[in-house]
């Protein structure tokens, strides 16, 4: 049997949704913001749409698809902008997610070549470690480098790498490290900061250091840092300022729990480093 199909002069909320292929939810929102104007409630307490609400909905969906944000819409409708201004700053936030796309695109190949989180990591410091085997670099290591890139910037972890570098291919470094981390960890909140071994451990770690940075340099590492420089200065774009947080910012924001023995052996290890580079100069 045939059916005359006879369109309604109004619609309720989920049929103009639906038509639209929109949410109630996504509707009530627009009326809240002043995008499209909010209907009289019939006799029966529901909202009723018209063709010209429908019309606005259809609209609200295209330029949401272009990617043309809910207030320049608004500003669209009421003709309160020109409409060149709103596509200006639009073309600018598409180029601004296309170059987010291609940064994330290339972190994504880099960790499918490293396959290990190394990948994640800027390519700076990517590019000086991924010559090293597979399991030459522990998640400590990898964690240290995480936190110094965001600290001191990938030029910063960069030139970290060179530790990690020389500890991969020093056993002997990196067994002595493996003993200082050790010790570290006794220094608990049940010892004493002033107590002897405090002092005795920042020496061996100054001693641990002195003997890291002669390997660096047997190796060629540091004129490979020098390079670094021109590298980085020439890879910045102008943008790093606005979103780098200040190092001094960031180390104030870094939790470590370290106890107050440890977190003296660690001034006094700095103490003794600094005093070390007086004398040399």
């Amino acid at each position: 049997m045939y059916t005359s199909a006879t369109p309604p002069r109004e619609v309720k909320i989920g049929d103009a949704a639906a038509f639209a292929g929109t949410t109630p939810r996504a509707i009530r929102h627009y009326h809240q913001i002043g995008l499209l104007p909010e209907p009289e409630r019939g006799g029966d307490g529901h909202r009723r749409y018209a063709y010209d609400d429908m019309i606005r909905l259809l609209w609200i969906r295209k330029m949401s698809e272009a990617g043309i944000s809910l207030d320049d819409m608004r500003a669209a409708f009421d003709e309160a902008r020109d409409i060149e201004d709103v596509l200006g700053r639009l073309e600018e936030t598409l180029a601004a997610q296309e170059a987010d796309i291609k940064r994330q695109r290339a972190a994504v190949q880099r960790l499918r070549a490293e396959g290990s989180p190394l990948g994640l990591l800027s390519p700076l410091v990517t590019d000086r470690l991924s010559h090293l085997p597979s399991d030459a670099l522990r998640p400590s290591d990898l964690d240290a480098l995480l936190v110094t890139e965001r600290i001191f910037g990938p030029l910063g972890a960069a030139i970290q790498a060179s530790v990690f570098i020389t500890l991969a291919t020093h056993p002997g470094l990196r067994a002595e490290a493996d003993r200082l981390d050790a010790a570290d960890a006794t220094l608990d909140d049940t010892v004493d900061p002033h107590d002897p071994q405090v002092e005795e451990l920042a020496a061996q770690h100054c001693a641990h250091h002195k003997a890291l940075h002669q390997a660096i340099e047997a190796a060629g590492l540091d004129e490979a840092e020098e390079k670094l420089f021109e590298i980085y200065d020439a890879d910045l774009t102008g943008d790093e300022e606005d979103t780098q947080m200040s190092a001094f910012e960031a180390v104030t924001k870094m939790p470590y729990g370290f106890s107050a023995a440890r977190t003296r052996c660690v001034e006094l290890t700095e103490q003794l480093l600094a005093g070390d580079l007086s004398t040399d100069s």
